[in-house]
Formats: structure tokens, C-alpha cells, sequence
């Protein structure tokens, strides 16, 4: 298999909370999630999660390729909690959490696995594309979003929608992302496909996914083609742009993009 990756941080100066890394049969991306105020629970920080997280799959993947992509993560989980178990309040609703994409080659299929706002496209052989995405906190975050923008800025009634919102995360009937407890990775969105079904995929950070999902500047058949045709930094850079146009801040963005997923 064959990764062109790109990461840009949402501006200069600021730490890339995401992550991406593949091997020769995997790909991974996180994307770190922070709240203000987690430095006051956690010294290492969003960007820290992130990477140690995504650092400890690529490493486990190739040994565990006889258990499912959520049983790896759940074990990723249960060891990077454990690096900063004695020094941080982990179990703290506000302590940092990432969201996740994996896919991986084994036993001719191609795995996948989607926990969170990250996006996995399937470029299938025939036929369109598909798309995994978990739409989850939009959806709650929608039922917030009327009270938190009527609310005036550092009110208690704005800080009231906050703490409501947030305890719908990693919570039955809530959204799900990898934090302390190893149990958010059964919450996982995942499936399977024939290798000869696909001729490529993409793994994409909320971010990078807002190209088609938020901006509309194409369809995912679309940035499909942009992709084979100028690869992720071009996807990136037009992101930009359209930031930049419709006055919307900017967050990190974050592709893994492959190729030749038929080779070993």
C-alpha cells in the first residue's frame, strides 16, 4: 500500500493537534479534541494524546492482526491512559481525547474503522464511493447550538449549554471518542471490503473533510479525483482558501491518501 499524507496545523505558531502514520498495510489518523481548561487536569497536553495514541496503533497493528481494529484501539487506549494515569486526571470530562480513523490490509480485506468526526472513503472499483463518518456529535451539538448562540459570551447560560453538551460525550446515547476507558472503541463505526472491490481510500480529519462536507467544493467522487489528479496538499490548500473567504477558523487538517491497496 502506497500513503501520501498531509498535515497542516490550523495556523502558524500553533501545535497540529492531529496525527497521521501508516505502515505497509495500515493507515491511522487522530484527530486531538481539547477543552479549555485541560492543561489544569493534564500536563501533557491535546497534541501529546494525539500523537502517543496514534503512535502506539502503528505499533500494535502489526502484531495484532489476528483481533478486530476496535480491539486494538481498545488496548492503544488501556496503555497511553496508563503513561499519564499518575500524573493526570484522566478521568476528567475535560481531559484530552482524539478521534480516530484506521484501515488495514488482512486476509484479503480492507478494514476500517471510524470513531468520531474523522472520515474514511472507500474509493470502490465500481460504483460511488463509500463514505464512513459518524455523524453523532453533530448531531447533538445541533440541539445545543440555538441556546449557546443566544447566550451572550462567559454567561452562565453559555457555560450551562457547554457542560450539558459535554456530558454527552463517551456517555450511552451520546458520541464517542478515544479518551481513558478502552469501552469507547465498541462505539466504533466499522466494517469490512474485498481488496479487489477498492481501488483506493482516504483518510480525512474533520478539517480536511469540510472541503465537500462544510464548503461543498466538490462531491467525494470529487475529492476523489483531486486527490489522484494533485494530492492532499492541493485538497489542503483550497480548504484554506475557502476558509479565508467565508471568514471561518481554521483547524487542523489532516489526509492520509491510498493507493495500491491490492499489494502487500
Amino acid at each position: 500500500m502506497r500513503v501520501q499524507m498531509t498535515s497542516a496545523a490550523a495556523r502558524t505558531g500553533r501545535v497540529n493537534e492531529d496525527f497521521t502514520g501508516a505502515t505497509a498495510s495500515a493507515a491511522v489518523l487522530l484527530d486531538g479534541a481539547g477543552i479549555p481548561g485541560a492543561e489544569a487536569v493534564c500536563r501533557h497536553g491535546v497534541a501529546w494524546y494525539a500523537h502517543r495514541l496514534g503512535g502506539c496503533l502503528l505499533g500494535l497493528l502489526p502484531l495484532r492482526d489476528d483481533r478486530s481494529l476496535a480491539a486494538v484501539l481498545a488496548e492503544a487506549i488501556t496503555q497511553v491512559t496508563g503513561e499519564h494515569r499518575d500524573t493526570c486526571d484522566v478521568a476528567d470530562p475535560i481531559s484530552p481525547s482524539a478521534t480516530v480513523a484506521m484501515l488495514r490490509i488482512s486476509s484479503g480485506l480492507v478494514e476500517y474503522l471510524v470513531l468520531g468526526d474523522t472520515v474514511v472513503v472507500l474509493d470502490m472499483s465500481h460504483g460511488a464511493p463509500l463514505v464512513v463518518t459518524d455523524p453523532r456529535e453533530l448531531v447533538i451539538s445541533r440541539s445545543y447550538q440555538p441556546a449557546y448562540e443566544a447566550a451572550a459570551e462567559g454567561s452562565d447560560e453559555r457555560r450551562r449549554a457547554l457542560r450539558e453538551l459535554r456530558a454527552h460525550r463517551n456517555a450511552p446515547g451520546g458520541f464517542w471518542l478515544a479518551k481513558d476507558d478502552p469501552r469507547a472503541a465498541d462505539e466504533a463505526l466499522t466494517g469490512s471490503r474485498p481488496v479487489p472491490e477498492l481501488s483506493g481510500a482516504v483518510l480525512l480529519s474533520n478539517g480536511a473533510g469540510r472541503f465537500v462536507d462544510r464548503f461543498g467544493l466538490t462531491d467525494w467522487p470529487g475529492l476523489l479525483a483531486l486527490l489522484a489528479s494533485s494530492g492532499p496538499a492541493e485538497v489542503v490548500r483550497r480548504v484554506r482558501q475557502a476558509e479565508a473567504r467565508d471568514a471561518v477558523a481554521a483547524d487542523d487538517a489532516t489526509i492520509a491518501y491510498c493507493t495500491g491497496i491490492d499489494e502487500s
